[in-house]
């Protein structure tokens, strides 16, 4: 009799009976996808149910409404899910129409287009051209103050000397050609000094502003226009 006892006890340990067989184990995505589908179908049953039991409180005082069971509980609550649906999707798609491009869909639903920041090289370089701008805006005033003459030279006190001052805190002016007007021909005025590369930023007698190799700007001085 003990040596079955023993045999039925060993037949029955975990240990031993799963010793040589394999273990299967399910991917940490496939388990994460199986406890959200659960956790739906726990969610859907549960709402069914709220449903069924309402409807059938409500019946008691109202009597002409049909007796509900719990299957037509589950129908009634999978059509609202697909009419809700329907709806959202229908929502969706009419902002997408009315603002193109701005949204984006990611899943099942949509969500506004991250903006792309330009990068930080791109950032100093508006900024750049912002302060040449700034320095056009004065000089265009003055010129319209004295018969379209710039001023003869960066060192009077025609414009304030912060308007002269290139980006940063390096205290370093831009370099400016004085002497011309604002009517003559297209001619370099102003442009960065060296601590920028050797791509600049000009700013010309007609009001443009480009950015230029060192080498063409110095070909324009010479020429006395633009290259």
């Amino acid at each position: 009799m003990r040596p079955r006892l023993l045999a039925l006890l060993s037949a029955l340990s975990p240990s031993v009976a799963l010793a040589g067989m394999p273990n299967f184990l399910l991917t940490e995505l496939a388990e994460q996808r199986l406890e959200a589908i659960s956790f739906f179908i726990a969610v859907f049953l549960l709402v069914s149910a709220g449903v069924w039991a309402l409807w059938n409180r409500l019946r008691r005082d109202v009597p002409r409404l049909p007796r509900l069971g719990y299957g037509a509980a589950l129908a009634l609550v999978f059509l609202v899910g697909l009419a809700l649906q329907l709806v959202l999707s229908m929502i969706a798609g009419g902002r997408e129409l009315m603002t193109p491009g701005a949204w984006e869909k990611t899943g099942a639903t949509y969500q506004l287009t991250q903006a792309k920041l330009p990068a930080d090289t791109e950032l100093v370089s508006q900024a750049r051209r912002q302060r040449l701008e700034e320095l056009r805006t004065a000089l265009w005033a003055h010129a319209q103050a004295n018969g379209g003459a710039f001023p003869l030279n960066d060192l009077g006190t025609e414009l304030p000397a912060a308007r002269w001052k290139v980006l940063g805190d390096y205290g370093l002016h831009f370099i400016y050609v004085g002497g011309q007007k604002a009517d003559a021909p297209s001619a370099p005025l102003a442009y960065e000094p060296g601590l920028f590369g050797k791509e600049r930023w000009v700013l010309f007698t007609d009001g443009d502003i480009r950015r230029m190799p060192i080498g063409d700007i110095h070909r324009a001085l010479v020429l006395g226009g633009s290259p």
